[in-house]
């Protein structure tokens, strides 16, 4: 029996969305209990609560300010929280449930993507070391000011590898709608196999590229403090993914996963003027605004002109052209172009480093699948596309079938 022991769990939107699957997750969290663990649980809102409650909030106001919109959102892990709290009380386990600022939790200033400045975790500790199970709400904390923030998109799985790393727990458990990390979307790719490893590099790639398992964010705090991850399906007792530092036990091929993003937009600043410093300028009023660009290119210059391409999520686009209008005058640029048809389609593996004619390869099999590519970016371990939306998921399929990942590859050597 594991004694004393603290595990941190993290339970998303659909493994909480009605009363059967908290109840199902009560009980998971009652089994590590009796065998001894002390237990976390981290929840995020119920099903699709947060989108219900942002489009609400769009019907009273369509321009929201932000800290209302915290004050709302934070709202919905509040709910799950108590009410898998209540879940346990009935099996008769001793469970608390907090808040972010009760968890200690201490934001900055920016809300709707607010960043961890520090946790006080003294309340948490001194429930679990009472023998209580402490549940916690993802997603939000407060700020130095003591206003309710929120961590963005996902934000409930950086909230519980924070406190994990913080608190020192064995491993972080992140339960899902999905038994894994597979290597591809098995929607898009049926032939998509589930990986019993992944390396924090490559999680981090994966997940900044549009896989959606897991928080980008919470990937790099679990990297900085070597918090293995435990990826799993709520509804199954199966072994998930293991994401942890690399291990020389385990086989690196070239490619271990792909992913898609079908959520960003290009955006095109034309004829902005061709000389030193004006895309430093141009993306100084991006940064102003908190804008996170992905892919850029800038063209090749005609007549002392250029054009600048760039990607962003799509949520952020009005914000995006707002501070570009706003400044149009200031980088001379000629038109504004918005392309929301588009997918990025990545290829990912720390394999990579050491195999030769990987984009080639890669090139390769996109053209034989008459896939025209717009945009490429690269990492030592990546390399992105950006194709018609419309081929978007043919890409996925061509590349899946070009690298073998249909393939079992987790074997140890």
């Amino acid at each position: 029996m594991k004694k004393n022991r603290l595990i941190v769990q993290k339970y998303g939107g659909t493994s909480v969305s009605d009363v059967k699957k908290i109840e199902n997750a009560a009980s998971r969290i009652k089994r590590y209990y009796k065998n001894g663990y002390k237990v976390i649980a981290v929840v995020s809102a119920m099903g699709h609560t947060t989108d219900e409650l942002i489009s609400l909030a769009k019907k009273i106001n369509p321009y929201p300010i932000e800290r209302e919109m915290d004050m709302l959102i934070s709202t919905g892990e509040q709910i799950s929280c108590a009410l898998l709290t209540m879940a346990l009380h009935k099996k008769g386990i001793d469970a608390v449930s907090f808040v972010g600022h009760q968890a200690g939790i201490i934001t900055d200033t920016i809300h709707t993507k607010a960043k961890i400045i520090k946790i006080n975790a003294s309340r948490l500790k001194k429930a679990i070391n009472r023998g209580k199970v402490a549940i916690v709400a993802g997603f939000q904390g407060i700020s130095p000011q003591e206003d309710i923030t929120t961590l963005g998109r996902g934000g409930s799985d950086l909230t519980a590898v924070a406190l994990a790393a913080i608190l020192g727990a064995e491993v972080c458990e992140i339960y899902t709608d999905v038994s894994g990390i597979y290597t591809a979307d098995p929607r898009i790719e049926p032939k998509a196999k589930k990986l019993d490893y992944i390396s924090f590099d490559e999680m981090l790639e994966l997940a900044s590229r549009g896989a959606q398992v897991m928080h980008t964010r919470a990937v790099e705090v679990a990297k900085k403090f070597n918090l293995p991850l435990h990826i799993r399906g709520s509804f199954t007792n199966k072994e998930g993914t293991i994401v942890m530092q690399k291990n020389a036990k385990i086989e690196e091929p070239a490619v271990r996963g792909i992913a898609i993003a079908e959520d960003e937009v290009k955006v095109t600043i034309c004829d902005v003027l061709d000389k030193p410093g004006i895309a430093a300028v141009i993306f100084s009023y991006l940064a102003k605004a908190n804008i996170n660009v992905d892919m850029i290119v800038q063209n090749v210059s005609r007549k002392g002109t250029t054009d600048i391409s760039f990607t962003v999520a799509k949520d952020n686009l009005p914000a995006t052209v707002n501070a570009i209008k706003k400044n149009v005058d200031k980088i001379k640029a000629n038109d504004i172009l918005v392309d929301e048809n588009i997918a990025k389609i990545s290829i990912i593996g720390v394999g990579m480093k050491v195999h030769s004619g990987v984009a080639a390869k890669c090139f390769s099999a996109l053209a034989k699948s008459k896939i025209n590519i717009e945009m490429i970016s690269t990492s030592e371990i990546s390399i992105s596309c950006v194709v018609r939306k419309q081929d978007g998921k043919k890409a996925v399929r061509a590349l899946h079938s070009e690298f073998g990942l249909s393939r079992k590859i987790n074997r140890k050597k």
